[in-house]
């Protein structure tokens, strides 16, 4: 083989490897992505829609918005995640915070669910979240999230930690809560990106 044919290997391998970088989330396992927000629109990666909910609208004084941010967790700079600010700083019971749904999508050969997380330091965040998955019956099944930092940090919650779905085949949504017995400060933002299912 001639200097000029190495060469040509050489460089073929080179782009292959620029061209095709290597995906942590793909080198230990699969990887379902539910929502990576790139788009900076609606729906989700599997055609489910997604917003803010409040749980008495007609209260001013409580509340969650929805916004695309363009701080991507995984430093694409032309992608987005998804910024919450929440308002649970209320005289009355208050709880609210982000729904999507997942269109009865089968978890079945995942045991995970991964997303980044981080709060806004500017305006305050919430150390801790309730993260819920609900099946296709819409049966709820919450984990308490602790430990948010001001940096992006993955997420991976086993499937086992949502104790009361027995049947992953059909997923119907996934919400986050606010409330005001563990929201702190009561009134913050947090930003979410990369929402998936994975097997690791």
């Amino acid at each position: 083989m001639n200097k000029k044919m190495i060469l040509s290997v050489v460089m073929a391998v080179i782009l292959t490897a620029i061209a095709i970088p290597s995906s942590p989330a793909m080198a230990g396992g699969k990887e379902l992505v539910i929502a990576d927000f790139d788009a900076g629109d609606k729906p989700n990666n599997i055609g489910g829609d997604f917003g803010a909910w409040d749980k008495d609208p007609g209260d001013g004084t409580q509340g969650t918005k929805m916004s695309f941010a363009s701080d991507d967790a995984l430093g694409n700079p032309l992608g987005h995640s998804i910024r919450l600010d929440y308002d649970v700083d209320s005289s009355n019971p208050a709880y609210n915070g982000f729904w999507m749904k997942l269109n009865g999508e089968d978890a079945g050969e995942f045991n995970a669910l991964t997303f980044y997380i981080k709060g806004d330091a500017a305006k305050g965040f919430s150390k801790r979240v309730k993260i819920e998955l609900k099946d296709q019956g819409s049966k709820t099944s919450a984990y308490m999230l602790g430990n948010i930092t001001e940096a992006w940090r993955k997420i991976s919650i086993p499937f086992e930690k949502f104790n009361r779905i027995t049947d992953w085949s059909a997923l119907s949504e996934f919400v986050v809560v606010f409330d005001d017995l563990h929201s702190m400060p009561k009134n913050g933002a947090v930003l979410i990106d990369q929402i998936a299912f994975s097997k690791e």
